[in-house]
């Protein structure tokens, strides 16, 4: 079985709108074994949505849009699919139960306009969207004979993540056998690998690669410095995709960082759980991205105290305790003064570790001793302070994700060992 993304919205094609949607609902759906054939994306057009429908409906069994719900002219997504299944809108009494009740203590969201959202195409079934106006449709369709469904939901994140955990995945485990394809059983295995080339890489575990079954594939997803393979099986035996794996380790042991997909500030935090320990950051050039990953998740208010983003010299001074003769001497980017701005988080915040980063982010501000994409990391510890100097790049953002990738990086392999 296989499907199709189709996201509506001329603010997709000029870049106001970056499209997380396909890639939330492309995971999803490969958990359950439907591939995803194609993402399109379209103007708010109704030719364009047609044709778009039309072409998705020859490759895919089942076709989901995003987007073009909302009750003001420009959303015509659901006048587009009244014409393109020849069909007529009609009130929807328990949508309109619903709007009202959703919107009782803002009557003033009550107007004309949100009594277009219970207008819905008669031959439709609709699901309730808890959490917004904009009603979930699902069309049945055919093609050639062969069973289609398509699946309407709003583009807001949050309604679409709701609205396919709650409604759709539901509706389609209940009704899938009735169009008479069968899902996969996909298997992926990762490994998160760190230090060496992507073409390093690639020669060292030649060997192994090319061995692996037909149903197997390996993929390299390198990103900021780190490197993630994926093993992904197809309708294969998830004890020989662990054998696989397992015969890959010995190859690549001392790159190796984990042996699961997850962030690395989740397996920090992880570690610090299970040993009832805290951490902190200061940050200079990195300007909180840390701070910012490590309080992403939830949970992390157990190991996770705080940080400080000293990004002048007179906080790193003030606040941090760095020494005015040091930053004088040696400059913020220096092994001295990262070593303290580590120290002085970690004594101000009554933390067992802490980790801080001061570098030279650019575009300007290099010299030829420290050019563009120097940063100094350090880690502190209860034992003993580390420090490393790198050279992360040249472009201002990859920098700073590859300083903070790095930081942690170095502070789990501590943890680890």
């Amino acid at each position: 079985m296989n499907c199709e993304i189709i996201t509506i919205g001329d603010e997709l094609l000029i870049g106001q709108v970056v499209d997380t949607n396909s890639a939330w609902i492309a995971e999803r759906l490969n958990e359950r074994g439907i591939a995803l054939k194609q993402i399109t994306s379209v103007h708010d057009d109704a030719q364009h949505i047609k044709e778009a429908l039309d072409a998705a409906f020859k490759r895919a069994d089942i076709v989901m849009t995003t987007g073009g719900l909302g009750p003001t002219k420009d959303d015509i997504t659901k006048k587009v699919l009244c014409d393109y299944f020849g069909t007529q809108s009609v009130e929807s009494p328990a949508v309109r139960e619903h709007v009202q009740r959703l919107y009782k203590d803002r009557p003033q969201v009550l107007n004309r306009l949100t009594a277009t959202q219970w207008l819905v195409p008669e031959c439709a079934e609709i699901l309730e969207n808890r959490v917004g106006s904009a009603p979930l449709m699902v069309f049945r369709h055919k093609v050639a004979g062969q069973a289609k469904m398509l699946f309407s939901m709003p583009g807001v994140p949050y309604e679409m993540k709701i609205a396919m955990e709650e409604q759709i995945f539901p509706y389609l485990q209940q009704h899938i056998a009735e169009m008479g394809v069968a899902t996969q059983h996909i298997v992926h295995r990762h490994v998160m690998v760190y230090g060496i080339p992507e073409s390093a890489l690639a020669i060292r575990i030649e060997k192994w690669e090319e061995q692996l079954p037909q149903n197997m594939h390996l993929a390299y997803l390198p990103k900021d410095g780190m490197i993630r393979l994926r093993l992904s099986g197809y309708d294969a035996d998830t004890a020989a995709i662990d054998a696989q794996i397992q015969a890959l380790l010995p190859l690549i042991s001392e790159f190796v960082i984990a042996t699961e997909d997850s962030p690395l500030e989740v397996l920090i935090g992880r570690l610090l759980r299970q040993r009832g320990q805290t951490i902190a950051s200061a940050e200079s050039c990195t300007g909180g991205k840390i701070a910012a990953l490590l309080n992403k998740h939830a949970g992390s208010s157990a190991f996770y105290k705080g940080s400080v983003v000293a990004y002048a010299n007179e906080v790193k001074q003030q606040v941090l305790g760095v020494r005015a003769d040091d930053l004088q001497r040696v400059g913020a980017v220096s092994e001295d003064v990262v070593r303290q701005m580590a120290e002085g988080v970690r004594r101000l915040l009554h933390t067992d570790y802490a980790i801080a980063t001061s570098g030279i982010a650019g575009p300007d501000g290099g010299t030829a001793d420290k050019p563009v994409g120097t940063v100094w990391i350090a880690w502190a510890t209860p034992s003993e302070t580390y420090a490393e100097c790198f050279q992360l790049g040249k472009l201002r953002e990859q920098i700073t994700d590859r300083a903070a990738t790095t930081a942690f990086v170095k502070m789990l392999r501590y943890l680890q060992n």
